[in-house]
């Protein structure tokens, strides 16, 4: 399907801003991108008081796995439609529907409609990353780029950082409603401060987007997820229900490689996994978030419901898995830059990041929660290890034209990692309780928790006498060990990968992009 993109021509389109004007701009921009990434970690502590109000304990996973789902799925069109209809209205429209989620989402009255209201908010995440990076690689040119980006790290990190703690107190001392309308007040000052400021002027060059390849991918990324929360759970391993509908993401894998072997332009080109760098990273992309978000989803619940913390404080000690990661990312990417290696960096971090997981299997009631924040600290190193230096590997080993097409596939399987991860460890804790439960209490037991309608929020299970309250945190223990001890092979499986990984020395200049810089007939942008 051919269109007309709209793509920043070099001689007229870079806007004469004055340097005050592109500091306004900039935190609109930054505004945007905050709520976006706050998003993903404000709702983590507020997910078991949710569950209990709403009544939907076996589809908590889904909150999560909704957003990234719906935001992993748009991330790849969105860019495209940047360059059709311009960024700056692309950019404006993501936050609007990502503001119509966030409020839906606090208006939800059903698990459901939450899900479906999550969904909505990352159709709108979707389209707020790729146009971020796409203006700002508009306005800057590289030099000043980079100067820029510790700016944008502070973002991400302000976010992983104050998100869990923001969560724990809306939810204690407001609402987790409020986890949601902290958004609308942030996404109006971004649409005001760049509809005021920001003129991205476009001409039109023939440009091809692959809305067959995506919708295809999304499909099958879809029915992956259905089979991992279902299977086990609500239907048989062997139920027709699983059986269809794996055969059904067969079918549109198979359609998707047969789509980008014809496309023009396709979303995930094949030659790329002929690289064995790419295969790697993006693997190990995908693990390490997978066991990230198993942690920072679970982590709270277990800590609030065996533990008898506070949402506060559960909030807390995520805070020192995100500092810990942002500190050795940092060090990490220094000390890269000064010797010019960097492949012990992430072999290390592998074996942090499994022990780090498999440490916090070790958890029961009487954990201390400062033993736990040591837990935290591991983990977070070992992740601080990986995901910065993997994209450094990435884009060393591929071409100038391959590298924006190579580093959005990373984060596309990311992406993917992590609603994966939101889904398979909730399938694993909900099994388990299900096995657990019937076994910890007895028949008469049981008959009064049916009577009683316990919703397991970690409230209402504090309120249950005695008798009752005790086997039902043990079953809730014993599942969440079990979530945590599977995600130790999870996180392991990514050593072997990194240790074959070939070391290719580093390139010393940074690439110099000119109007003729591609081949296709597009304008590159310093």
């Amino acid at each position: 399907m051919t269109a007309t993109a709209g793509r920043e021509d070099p001689a007229v389109a870079r806007p004469a801003l004055t340097h005050r004007q592109i500091q306004v701009v900039y935190f609109g921009l930054m505004l945007g991108l905050m709520i976006a990434s706050l998003d993903q970690t404000i709702v983590a502590t507020a997910l078991p008081t949710i569950s209990g109000d709403l009544g939907g304990i076996n589809e908590l996973s889904w909150v999560v796995t909704a957003y990234l789902l719906a935001s992993t799925a748009t991330t790849p069109l969105f860019g495209k439609l940047g360059d059709l209809y311009g960024r700056k209205v692309i950019f404006q429209v993501a936050i609007v529907t990502f503001l119509v989620g966030s409020i839906m989402s606090g208006l939800a009255h059903t698990m459901l409609q939450l899900i479906i209201f999550r969904a909505v908010q990352g159709l709108g995440a979707g389209g707020i990353f790729p146009q971020v990076m796409a203006i700002i690689g508009d306005l800057l040119s590289p030099r000043v780029r980079a100067k820029y980006q510790g700016y944008m790290n502070a973002v991400f990190t302000v976010a992983a950082v104050a998100g869990p703690a923001i969560g724990g107190l809306f939810t204690e001392h407001l609402s987790w409603r409020w986890c949601f309308y902290v958004n609308i007040p942030i996404g109006i000052v971004a649409l005001v401060v760049t509809s005021a400021v920001l003129n991205l002027p476009f001409t039109r060059v023939p440009h091809r987007i692959d809305y067959a390849g995506a919708a295809l991918l999304s499909g099958a990324v879809t029915g992956f997820l259905l089979v991992s929360v279902w299977g086990g759970s609500t239907f048989a391993w062997g139920s027709p229900e699983v059986v269809g509908t794996s055969c059904g993401v067969l079918a549109l894998v198979g359609l998707f490689v047969l789509r980008e072997q014809r496309a023009a332009e396709p979303l995930l080109p094949l030659k790329l996994w002929r690289n064995s760098t790419f295969l790697i990273v993006n693997v190990t992309g995908f693990l390490a978030m997978m066991a990230l978000t198993g942690t920072v989803t679970y982590l709270p619940l277990f800590l609030q419901m065996v533990t008898g913390a506070d949402p506060t404080v559960s909030g807390l000690l995520l805070v020192p898995e995100s500092l810990a990661l942002m500190v050795c990312s940092v060090y990490v990417g220094r000390r890269v830059a000064k010797t010019g290696r960097y492949k012990h960096f992430p072999v290390t971090g592998a074996v942090l990041m499994s022990l780090g997981v498999l440490l916090l299997s070790t958890m029961d009631e009487r954990s201390n929660l400062l033993v736990v924040a040591c837990y935290m600290v591991v983990l977070g190193v070992g992740l601080g290890c990986i995901l910065t230096i993997i994209v450094v590997a990435l884009q060393n080993a591929v071409s100038q034209r391959e590298m924006g097409t190579a580093t959005a596939s990373y984060m596309f399987f990311r992406n993917i990692g992590s609603a994966v991860g939101a889904a398979v460890y909730g399938t694993v804790m909900n099994a388990r309780l299900r096995y657990w439960l019937p076994r910890l209490l007895s028949p008469s037991l049981r008959s009064r928790v049916s009577a009683t309608r316990v919703s397991y929020s970690p409230a209402a299970v504090r309120r249950l006498p005695a008798d009752l309250r005790i086997p039902v945190i043990e079953a809730f223990g014993r599942s969440l060990h079990l979530v945590f001890l599977f995600g130790a092979p999870v996180a392991a499986i990514a050593l072997p990968l990194l240790l074959v990984m070939r070391e290719l020395p580093l390139r010393t200049s940074a690439y110099v992009q000119g109007a003729s810089a591609s081949a296709d007939g597009a304008t590159a942008h310093g």
